[in-house]
Order: structure tokens, then C-alpha cells, then sequence
């Protein structure tokens, strides 16, 4: 039942990180009229209308485990009504997410697919960060150091040269990004160490808060004429399909962490900068030199480090 369960790990991540690598090329194919913000906020929403449905099936079942007797009262309360002592919380969540996913889009345009997944590899640096101030978790000497070789290894692949002298605003507002979602991320863990709410719960609630606060702010900076883009057939096509896919990348991912241990699905998400080069190498015409390859190597190497599970000094960083 192990080995089967780790099968169906693996697929589900090999699937979760071909969608997730396939995500900077459909934000990059999309018409040009389309803007950052309005693609970001309706990409949100489409992803909350998409997970609703999981969120009602996920919460009939719930109160079917409590009267099967696998919760006790008190935990399915927390589990279905503990966002109501949260909501100022889910607001806050909602705000950084908002954020964070609007210059993640915004670095597509800035500095190409390939450099921004690249980038985008920088949040374990930040998941440790603030794992560490925030939920007081442990870290290595071993995952500092090659924390730090992430962003040698990226730099290397944005200057495209071993004298690293470049700087680059994009992959600035992309570790920007990174840090913002890994943010989000620390912070929303105590809240499931408390079972005051489910993963699925706060990725459709999370969106939809994102998707209003952004649309909110777009209409209030441009005028209300603009929402004629939001009604076009060839634009509606591509809010879904971005949509669609992050989802569908989430949805895998959460079914990826289910069957095998979060450590082994870091490792296997990876390799999704080499996902997005080959389809940005297809797709767009984007170039994969040989820097790009060597960053790519120096990234992932270090996050199978850092994610591989060992025994070792753990120090204190304060």
C-alpha cells in the first residue's frame, strides 16, 4: 500500500510540475491588450469558482466523518466555522496573495519565462526564513549555504556570465514575489496546526479575496469602460485556461504532498524551470543557453539538499 501510494505520489507530481511549468507561457501568449492586473484578478477568481466546488464536497464529507465518529464535535466546528475568528486574518492573506501573484505575472513581461521560473526557485530560501521566525522551525548550517547558492546559481543564468555584475529589476520584483508568497504560506501554517480551517478552504477563499481586491483596485485606477475586456470570448479564453491550470497544478500538488512526504515533493517540483524552458524554447522562441542550463543545475542541485532530509548540527540564528 506504501510503494503504491508513492507511485501515485510522483505521478501526481511529474503532473503538477509539467502544469506549473506550462503557467509563465500561457501569461506570456496572452494578448497583449490584456493587462497584468486585470489577468491576475480574473485568473484568481476563475481558480476560486474552480475549487468551490471541492470546497462544498470537502466539507459535506467532514461533517460525514463526524458522524462516523472520525471527529469529535470540536473538531469539526473548528474545522467548518474556524475562519470566523479569521477573517481579519484571511483579509490580511488575501492582501499579500494579491500581491505577490500580481508581480509574479508582472516578471513574465519583465524578464521572459526561463529567467522567471528561475527566480521563482528562490522562495525555499524564504521558506526557511521565515519558517524559522515565525513557526520557530530548524535550520541547518548545510540548507544555508546552498540557500545562498540558489541565488548564485540564478544570477549566473540571468547575467549569462561568470562576471555577475547585472542588475536586474525583474528577478528583484520576482525574489519580491517569492518572498511575499512564502510569507503567506508561514503565516497560514499555525492556522492548519489548529485545524481552523482545511488547505482547500483557504485556496478558495484566499483566491476569490485576491481576485476582488485586485479588480477592486484596477477599476478604481482605470476607467470602468476597461471592463469591456473582461467580456471578451478570446480574453475570457485565456483568464480559464490560466486559470485552470494553476489550479489543476494546486489541486496535483496537495495530492502529491498527500502520498508522499513534503520533503520528496520538493525535490520533484524542482525541475520546473526545465519544464518551462523546453516549453518556452517550443512555444515562445526563447533561447536556453548554456548559463541558463548551468543556473538551472546549480538551483536544483541545491534544492535537493536543502529539501533532502539529514542529521546534522542544527544552529540558532538568533
Amino acid at each position: 500500500m506504501v510503494k503504491k501510494n508513492y507511485r501515485k505520489g510522483i505521478l501526481f507530481g511529474i503532473i503538477s510540475v509539467i502544469l506549473t511549468g506550462f503557467q509563465p507561457i500561457i501569461a506570456l501568449s496572452r494578448p497583449a491588450e490584456i493587462d497584468t492586473m486585470i489577468f491576475t484578478a480574473m485568473a484568481c477568481l476563475i481558480q476560486a469558482l474552480l475549487f468551490f466546488p471541492i470546497l462544498i464536497i470537502e466539507r459535506k464529507r467532514i461533517r460525514s466523518d463526524y458522524l462516523e465518529g472520525l471527529f469529535t464535535y470540536g473538531e469539526m466546528d473548528s474545522l467548518l466555522n474556524g475562519y470566523k475568528k479569521n477573517k481579519i486574518f484571511l483579509f490580511f492573506l488575501g492582501a499579500i496573495f494579491a500581491v505577490a501573484m500580481f508581480l509574479f505575472f508582472l516578471v513574465f513581461e519583465l524578464v521572459g519565462a526561463i529567467n522567471s521560473s528561475l527566480a521563482a526557485k528562490t522562495s525555499i530560501f524564504f521558506a526557511l526564513i521565515f519558517g524559522y521566525l515565525i513557526n520557530k522551525e530548524k535550520i541547518s548550517i548545510t540548507q544555508i549555504i546552498f540557500s545562498f547558492l540558489i541565488f548564485f546559481g540564478l544570477l549566473l543564468a540571468i547575467s549569462q556570465s561568470f562576471i555577475i555584475l547585472e542588475f536586474n529589476i525583474g528577478v528583484v520584483i520576482m525574489i519580491i514575489s517569492a518572498a511575499l508568497l512564502m510569507l503567506g504560506h508561514s503565516l497560514t501554517k499555525s492556522v492548519f496546526n489548529r485545524k481552523e480551517f482545511t488547505p482547500i478552504f483557504l485556496v478558495c477563499v484566499r483566491s476569490a479575496l485576491s481576485g476582488i481586491i485586485l479588480i477592486s483596485v484596477y477599476f478604481f485606477l482605470f476607467p470602468v469602460e476597461n471592463i469591456n475586456l473582461i467580456f471578451n470570448p478570446i480574453y475570457i479564453f485565456f483568464f480559464f485556461l490560466m486559470g485552470a491550470v494553476s489550479s489543476i497544478s494546486l489541486f496535483f500538488y496537495y495530492l502529491t504532498i498527500k502520498n508522499i512526504e513534503v520533503s520528496t515533493s520538493t525535490i520533484l517540483m524542482a525541475p520546473t524551470p526545465i519544464v518551462t524552458a523546453l516549453f518556452a524554447l517550443m512555444i515562445l522562441g526563447e533561447q536556453f543557453t548554456i548559463f541558463h542550463v548551468i543556473g538551472a543545475i546549480i538551483i536544483i542541485f541545491s534544492i535537493v539538499i536543502i529539501a533532502k532530509p539529514k542529521e546534522e548540527k542544527i544552529i540558532n540564528l538568533i
